[in-house]
């Protein structure tokens, strides 16, 4: 049996996954802010499992964790994870020093990838397109991550769609994520909305032009995602998750709208049967921690 924390800004999804990586157990707890409370949160869950399933800690196999961040994954550190108070933390070895098992570290986006393909079986080749705050999406092949040779494969929302657009955080001008994010749709609706990709969909629906020509240019930019990530690696399946993908079926209407006119204005497009290709995360599922119990070494 193994151990999957799936560590965000607010709590701390864990789950125990059986020898086929089916979740037997699963709780949750508030995630802390700052290094030390990090790891402490971390210890917290992995002892609630322990109690849940009654496998005692050191008898788990390993313990994987996706969090967000820059993931060394063969050293277990991390950086610059802004939402939970860290700069710099060695993850990974301060928690095989306090619960003396295997511990493995991953990216919160490809934990949850590794998830969702496991959950389609685990077979043939998928895409994890995370659109939330930002955009970002991994790639699983087989059932294993294709992370390209330094490890920034898949790193679509820095592809630029617009060199006179805004300026990225990255540093380029008009990356996918500027527009198609959560990120790119609060920048364009009223400021300080809390929830300004709901209320865009809202007013379009009410038929608010300017929230019209917004949502438009969301599902456009998600579609030009999907399509990329086929295009590139021949993707089977393109699972969207992340806090946008919660909008659910309106949005995927949307983005299979675009995909298919695309492909009535484009034979080869159509060819490919992109719309068919897509589908949303279930929501609620605990994907990346799931997937961060099936971290490999």
């Amino acid at each position: 049996m193994r151990v999957g924390l799936d560590i965000g800004g607010t709590k701390v999804d864990a789950v125990a996954v059986d020898d086929r990586g089916r979740p037997v157990e699963r709780m949750r707890v508030p995630s802390g802010f700052g290094p030390v409370a990090v790891i402490e949160t971390a210890a917290t869950a992995v002892a609630g499992i322990s109690a849940l399933t009654g496998v005692p800690v050191n008898r788990f196999d390993s313990v994987g964790i996706g969090i967000p961040g820059m993931v060394n994954r063969a050293s277990g550190r991390v950086d610059h994870a802004v939402n939970l108070g860290i700069e710099h933390l060695e993850l990974g070895a301060e928690l095989i020093d306090r619960l003396g098992i295997d511990v493995r570290i991953e990216n919160d986006v490809r934990a949850a990838a590794l998830g969702a393909s496991n959950s389609l079986g685990g077979h043939g080749t998928m895409a994890y397109l995370n659109v939330g705050s930002g955009m970002a999406a991994a790639i699983v092949m087989d059932g294993r991550l294709w992370t390209g040779g330094t490890g920034i494969a898949s790193e679509i929302g820095h592809l630029p769609v617009d060199p006179a657009g805004v300026l990225c955080g990255c540093g380029q001008r008009g990356c996918l994520e500027t527009v198609a994010s959560g990120f790119g749709v609060a920048r364009q609706w009223h400021a300080g909305d809390p929830l300004p990709v709901r209320s865009v969909f809202d007013a379009a629906d009410a038929g608010d032009p300017k929230a019209s020509r917004i949502r438009a240019g969301l599902a456009e930019g998600i579609a030009s995602a999907v399509r990329t990530l086929v295009l590139t690696v021949d993707a089977d399946t393109v699972v969207i998750g992340g806090g946008v993908s919660r909008i659910g079926q309106p949005l995927l209407a949307d983005i299979q709208g675009v995909l298919t006119r695309w492909g009535r204005e484009a034979p080869f497009l159509g060819r490919l049967d992109l719309p068919g290709r897509v589908q949303l995360l279930t929501e609620g599922s605990p994907v990346a921690a799931i997937g961060a119990a099936l971290i490999e070494r």
